[in-house]
């Protein structure tokens, strides 16, 4: 798989929804040991999705952006940030961008919304990924799902 042809999007549907589902569910769930009662929450009504595809309709990635009202998550309740969470790319995919893209993608809707900054709580391995796009870490490093995390913060 290291020539693949894919598209990002935002999620438009259930199929699309079910399809980001169940690459969280892969990565997640099956990679990662976390319980899916915890990857799973509330928050995923109020989310915008983004779902990263073949062009045969395979899913490859996700994540998703909260904002507004009700969707405080990891920026405390600053109408004025996004929080970009849930971000992950099937094994089969890594290396291919898919993961670099569906960050930008979730930053270009957080744009559009008028968001001022993006934040998100990253797995400590992956402090470099974000850093190369130009996320900073702030804060002590804390455990979420038994899994070492800090908080990040791209202006936009």
């Amino acid at each position: 798989m290291r020539s693949v042809s894919y598209v990002v999007r935002v999620a438009d549907g259930p199929a699309d929804t079910e399809a980001c589902f169940a690459v969280r569910k892969e990565v997640f769930v099956v990679e990662q040991e976390v319980p899916a009662d915890i990857d799973h929450d509330a928050y995923d009504a109020l989310a915008v999705h983004v779902l990263a595809v073949t062009d045969e309709g395979l899913p490859l990635g996700t994540g998703r952006l909260l904002h507004g009202p009700g969707a405080a998550g990891p920026t405390g309740g600053d109408a004025t940030v996004g929080s970009l969470g849930r971000l992950a790319v099937s094994r089969a995919a890594r290396g291919l961008g898919v993961g670099a893209a569906l960050v930008r993608a979730i930053e270009d809707v957080a744009g559009e919304l008028g968001l001022s900054a993006v934040d998100l709580h990253a797995q400590t391995h992956a402090l470099g990924f974000y850093e190369r796009l130009g996320y900073a870490a702030y804060g002590p490093e804390f455990l979420d799902a038994d899994i070492a995390h800090r908080a990040m913060r791209r202006a936009l």
